[in-house]
């Protein structure tokens, strides 16, 4: 509580302004600040979320870019040299992952990525063959430890690089967890755009799909909002990143357990990344897009 109050009098010098932590977040510090009957949302950067991949630089790209499209929240400041970056607060709420599945949410999903992923080009990347591998990396560096699981896992992901060989880069969230959406009623929104990088538009599809448990129907409904058609190499394409968005996901837990000073269970979250993955490797329908 004591960061936040300093961080808020620092972008708010002798102004009064009031806030109240905001919950939800794992990597970082956000509070809702109000000050001149305006209502903000400052984020305090974590430590080291470097070692996560994070360029807070990009981050504040990307999340102009989607303020620019209708999609994010509006960027009001962004302090340096800590990279703390505040929003206008928007009055909405997450959906539950249920209303998420419905065709009339996936439709906005669709179009929504579409309209980032065409965008203009940021100036980082996000490749998440190579993001395991340095969260491997860094956690072995910091003296922690790595599953035996990502041997075997890396070993597919691998056979899935070798089939994503020659995807167009394009801009990406990479981080689309049911957390991230906020619909005010009229229009939902995207936030918390800190991973975002030049990447596979079908990792972006794969973390939705995974994270809010889509079937075999919704990931066709989805694909179909994106591309205004179903094509069997789209469906293929999409089942394989969904692996991958969980060994990102595991990875992160395992090297946030090294670096991270926040209160939460990092080694659960690791773990059932790992389940969830093991869960997607035995499906016939990944089974079947691995052997191509």
């Amino acid at each position: 509580m004591s960061e936040l109050a300093g961080a808020v009098e620092r972008v708010w010098p002798g102004r009064g302004a009031r806030f109240e932590p905001l919950g939800g977040g794992i990597t970082n510090h956000n509070a809702r600040v109000e000050v001149d009957g305006e209502r903000y949302v400052l984020r305090v950067a974590g430590k080291d979320t470097n070692l996560l991949g994070i360029d807070r630089s990009v981050e504040l790209e990307a999340t102009r870019a989607a303020a620019a499209l209708g999609i994010g929240p509006e960027v009001v400041a962004f302090v340096e040299p800590e990279g703390w970056l505040v929003t206008r607060f928007i009055d909405g709420a997450i959906p539950t992952p249920e209303r998420m599945r419905e065709p009339e949410m996936l439709a906005r999903v669709g179009e929504a990525l579409r309209a980032f992923h065409h965008g203009s080009p940021l100036a980082g990347s996000f490749d998440s063959f190579r993001v395991v591998e340095a969260y491997r990396e860094t956690t072995l560096d910091r003296g922690g430890e790595v599953p035996a699981t990502y041997e075997w896992a890396h070993g597919v992901s691998e056979k899935i690089e070798a089939r994503r060989a020659g995807a167009r880069p394009v801009p990406c969230h990479n981080d689309l967890l049911n957390a991230n959406f906020l619909d005010d009623g009229e229009r939902f929104r995207i936030v918390d755009w800190e991973y975002a990088g030049m990447g596979d538009p079908f990792f972006d599809l794969a973390i939705f799909s995974i994270n809010h448990e889509l079937d075999g129907a919704g990931r066709s409904s989805l694909l179909r909002a994106y591309f205004g058609e179903l094509r069997a190499e789209d469906a293929r394409a999409l089942e394989l990143m969904r692996f991958m968005s969980d060994f990102r996901e595991a990875m992160w837990g395992v090297v946030q357990v090294a670096v991270s000073e926040l209160d939460f269970d990092f080694v659960a979250y690791a773990s059932e990344h790992f389940d969830r993955l093991e869960r997607t490797a035995v499906e016939p329908s990944f089974r079947a897009a691995l052997a191509g």
